[in-house]
């Protein structure tokens, strides 16, 4: 009786090995965010990536999602439901843009201040955003949306600073040399952008929503 126990027993441990083997070993897995926490899953190898690969979201995380937001009509020189009305003339004087900045890119800064005046309403910041979902349509007379333009928009407020060193990396304005952000900021969202055939409203080119954690110590 005893002979035929220890037999099972050997029989057991080793079905257990060749399962956790095959799992590739469950000890190696990430283990899920704390609870109110928000954690990136940023690529490897990378001292300054533009998003994230994804990101984990703890239990009980207070969030606030925004609507879709699109650039405010800001330039009154220009005509009403035109692409340069919504260039924001607190950046560029006059609707004037500097050498090589494009409509998609200033349309594209406009809307991320109006996405930081949201923010602030609610306490929150650039910082806290971890998610982003971005639609873009064709400039006129442009055979695909502008999504240079458009990251050299985003990186002015997101994805600014070199994860070794913790120093903010200079942006272009167009085809100006590389300056100091606007917004230095650290934060790196997961993200979509992706081209549509039409936007809600006549002249925009650039729609976004984000989604931001509100943090756990003010």
């Amino acid at each position: 009786m005893k002979h035929k126990l220890l037999i099972g027993f050997v029989v057991v441990v080793i079905a257990s090995c060749s399962f956790t083997a095959g799992a590739a070993g469950w000890w190696n897995k990430p283990k899920p965010p704390n609870p109110g926490t928000v954690v990136p899953v940023l690529p490897a190898g990378q001292a300054n990536p533009m998003i994230a690969n994804g990101v984990g979201i703890g239990a009980n995380t207070p969030i606030y999602k925004t609507s879709g937001l699109g650039p405010s009509a800001l330039n009154p020189g220009a005509p009403a439901g035109s692409e340069a009305a919504y260039i924001d003339t607190v950046v560029f004087p006059g609707g004037t843009l500097p050498a090589g900045v494009t409509i998609t890119e200033a349309q594209g800064i406009n809307v991320l201040r109006r996405i930081g005046e949201n923010l602030q309403a609610q306490g929150l910041s650039y910082a806290d955003v971890y998610t982003m979902r971005v639609f873009l349509q064709n400039a006129s007379g442009a055979a695909t949306a502008d999504f240079a333009g458009w990251n050299r928009a985003y990186r002015q407020y997101f994805a600014n600073t070199d994860l070794t060193t913790g120093q903010y990396v200079p942006v272009p304005l167009g085809t100006a040399a590389p300056a100091k952000p606007f917004v230095v900021n650290k934060s790196r969202p997961s993200r979509f952008a992706l081209e549509i055939e039409n936007l809600p409203v006549n002249g925009w080119l650039v729609e976004v929503e984000v989604d931001a954690a509100y943090p756990t110590k003010r």
